[in-house]
């Protein structure tokens, strides 16, 4: 069976990055890799083209690497805070998901994937939370989380009334003074 050596365009998965030089079945070559402008074939004739995707590779990667970097120390200077809805006791219903964390950083203009975010588990108590978020292998920002209920604990007497004039606070977050 005959092989080719071919320079890959773009990421294959299962072969290689772009920029790298591999060896596939012709047919394989043929077939799917050049018709998909996936890879080119190594000959004498392309290595300029070769030498110029390389170069601009490492440019992009350069790139990435310090954009990723800005962001990082952006990242790091976050603090945000969910409201979530809780019993009388303070425990949470439900969780805060990673879902949920990203769609708040991104509503504030990070354009942080789902894959970035480092969460192994949805968040089900109130409290400070440290975020990681993994931009690269090499670079880590982490942020905290605060999770605050919607609806404050009240203390309440033993029969269920609230003390005469208490402050009560209203599903909409306004709190009002109860005389009663």
């Amino acid at each position: 069976m005959a092989n080719s050596e071919v320079l890959l365009l773009e990421a294959v998965q299962g072969l290689g990055g772009e920029g790298d030089t591999v060896s596939v079945k012709a047919g394989y070559a043929r077939n799917f890799l050049f018709p998909q402008k996936l890879a080119i074939p190594l000959s004498q004739g392309n290595r300029k083209q070769i030498e110029a995707l390389r170069a601009a590779k490492e440019k992009r990667v350069l790139e990435e690497f310090e954009a990723s970097k800005s962001l990082a120390e952006k990242i790091a200077q976050v603090s945000l805070t969910v409201a979530v809805k809780t019993g009388e006791n303070g425990k949470m219903f439900g969780s805060v998901t990673s879902a949920e964390i990203l769609s708040l950083l991104n509503e504030k203009g990070y354009g942080i994937e789902k894959k970035h975010l480092n969460i192994a588990q949805p968040i089900k108590e109130l409290g400070t939370h440290r975020i990681e978020v993994r931009l690269s292998a090499e670079i880590v920002a982490e942020f905290n989380l605060e999770i605050v209920s919607e609806n404050p604990i009240t203390e309440s007497t033993s029969d269920g009334d609230h003390s005469e004039g208490a402050a009560v606070a209203t599903s909409d977050g306004a709190v009002s003074s109860e005389d009663t």
